[in-house]
């Protein structure tokens, strides 16, 4: 089974608008642009490639078209681990300082970790954290 034997290799985001989404996974988050074509892009990233592709691009070479971004609400969260929870402090920091708008500040939850997060300009969510505590045991705290 692919779970089992195969490395998930790129995470594809699909986005309304390509230059707005690359100008803010860019400018704002600091990716490092692989690659660019006609309704897609790449950004280089440790382990795993990171991929936008415009709707529209997709619909009209692959034919699959879903339901408007707008009532799909949040369907996937991409998730960022660091060492600590100071790391998560300055990345929360750096996101505002680069003009990204967060869902609260950082903080504590009950599965033992401590948190922050935003969303790109299509509504996908994204979390910075690190785990605090034994991160094995969240199932005992967290019912």
């Amino acid at each position: 089974m692919l779970g089992q034997s195969e490395k998930i290799s790129d995470v594809c985001l699909i986005c309304a608008d390509l230059e707005r989404s690359v100008a803010f996974y860019r400018d704002r988050l600091g990716f490092r642009l692989r690659r660019k074509a006609e309704g897609f892009a790449d950004f280089a990233s440790e382990g795993v490639t990171l991929a936008l592709w415009e709707a529209g691009h997709i619909a009209a070479h692959v034919g699959i078209e879903g339901p408007p971004a707008a009532r799909l609400g949040h369907k996937v969260m991409v998730a960022i681990q660091v060492t600590d929870a100071a790391r998560v402090d300055a990345l929360h920091a750096e996101l505002i300082a680069a003009g990204v708008t967060p869902h609260g500040p950082p903080r504590s939850y009950p599965w033992n970790a401590y948190a922050c997060y935003f969303a790109d300009p299509d509504g996908n969510l994204w979390e910075i954290y690190a785990w605090v505590g034994d991160p094995d045991g969240y199932h005992q705290t967290f019912t």
